[in-house]
């Protein structure tokens, strides 16, 4: 929902005498007018149709045309739904019969967002996360709201990058849909559970689809590539080089065929819709401010994560990993509410971010170099015969250097949880 004023001009131009009485009117002063220019234009060719889908009146719209700037331009092909009056959940009904016939999928982002995309400079279509900013006013879970939209935004706006190739939009796309289970984890005592776990079931299933994508892309650019450029013998080098190129483009082309799936699309649709118009359930923490519920809820993780890492030199791979995710949902929870804090303390926030963040790479270093070793081991053991003796030589080597490392993660990861605390200072 967005307020919308618009009015007729004759030329091609804004007018901004128009802008009286509207949330512009102060910003149209004289030098405004002086330096205003065109960063980018749309050709749209607009129909319009009003129905009704039981109590409520919906403007459907079908936009076709393009979008034009710095000599590029992009097409514009979309339904546009809105609902004049009326229930919002008689949108989704039609969303998914549209979907359905056409093969299209929701888009949550502006025809402006395009424009200012093609006037970027970024050799990627990676979309990072949007800041958010939560009113301390709200209760959590309009703040749980307001993150879960945000997360959806993120992990979608890169499914043209990913459908491109993009290893950074794979990661975007990832990232995206960490946040928002993170963010569902966090509230998950305010939110209803048979909802919640069909949704859970989706993004679960998205975030394994992009996995391999991810974790090859990143053993081949931080590992592999820099190993092969110093190693020796380079025939086995260059082998497993050429073994590990193939399977991340297999993985990428996975990745992509994910994004096109009716399941997909249908992921898309669903979410917003139980965002939108789920039944909550109300409990004891339903109206709770958000600056008070963001204090108990970090400072009861934070505790739980620092006894679980007490004795983390004693962990098994899997434990480990489990408090990595911990950590990770800690340090997402603290970037959700960060605009909670005042700016007094936001020296705080920011150093138990960082914190964390070292905490959680640590962890993350110690993950991969469990799955980088299974990685290599089996790419020796599957190596064509010619190359298998060279390849196993430098499989043992790649090895030997990620447990030689590992060493100096669990130091760093000991060192770091044992000086996480609870923040003194409560959101306002």
């Amino acid at each position: 929902m967005r307020g919308e004023w618009e009015s007729e001009v004759e030329a091609f131009v804004p007018d901004l005498d128009k802008a009286d009485d509207t949330p512009l009117q102060d910003l149209a002063t004289k030098k405004l007018r002086r330096s205003l220019k065109p960063v980018f234009r749309t050709s749209v060719r607009r129909i319009t149709r009003l129905f009704r889908a039981g109590n409520s009146e919906i403007e459907l719209a079908v936009d076709r045309g393009s979008v034009f700037a710095n000599r590029r331009s992009a097409p514009i092909s979309e339904f546009e739904l809105e609902l004049k009056s009326g229930r919002s959940e008689d949108l989704f009904p039609i969303a998914r019969f549209l979907a359905q016939k056409t093969g299209g999928r929701l888009d949550l982002q502006p025809k402006s967002e395009q424009g200012y995309l093609l006037t970027s400079s970024a050799k990627d279509a990676a979309i990072r996360a949007e800041p958010i900013h939560l009113d301390s006013k709200l209760n959590s879970l309009e703040a749980f709201d307001v993150i879960a939209l945000s997360a959806l935004r993120h992990f979608s706006a890169n499914v043209d990058g990913v459908g491109a190739l993009d290893a950074e939009a794979i990661h975007q796309m990832r990232v995206g849909l960490r946040r928002l289970r993170a963010a569902i984890s966090l509230f998950n005592k305010i939110l209803p559970n048979a909802s919640t776990a069909r949704i859970k079931t989706e993004l679960k299933w998205l975030t394994d689809e992009l996995a391999p994508a991810r974790e090859i892309d990143v053993f081949l650019e931080e590992r592999l590539l820099p190993f092969v450029a110093k190693s020796r013998p380079k025939r086995g080098a260059r082998a497993i080089e050429s073994q590990f190129m193939a399977k991340r483009n297999a993985a990428f082309q996975d990745a992509r065929r994910a994004t096109e799936t009716p399941r997909f699309r249908r992921l898309l649709i669903d979410v917003l819709e139980w965002i939108e118009t789920r039944r909550h359930v109300y409990g004891d923490n339903t109206e709770t401010l958000i600056g008070r519920f963001a204090a108990d809820v970090l400072d009861r993780r934070i505790k739980k994560a620092r006894k679980h890492g007490e004795r983390l030199d004693q962990l098994s791979p899997e434990e480990r990993h489990k408090l990595r995710i911990k950590i990770k949902k800690i340090r997402y929870g603290v970037e959700f509410f960060q605009s909670l804090y005042a700016d007094k303390d936001r020296k705080k926030v920011v150093q138990l971010v960082t914190r964390l963040r070292n905490i959680q790479n640590a962890l993350g270093a110690l993950n991969d170099a469990k799955a980088h070793e299974e990685i290599v081991q089996e790419a020796a053991l599957t190596a064509p015969r010619q190359n298998r003796r060279a390849g196993a030589f430098v499989s043992g080597m790649l090895v030997g250097k990620e447990r030689e490392a590992m060493k100096g993660m669990i130091r760093t990861a000991c060192s770091e949880l044992r000086k996480l605390h609870p923040l003194t200072v409560e959101p306002r």
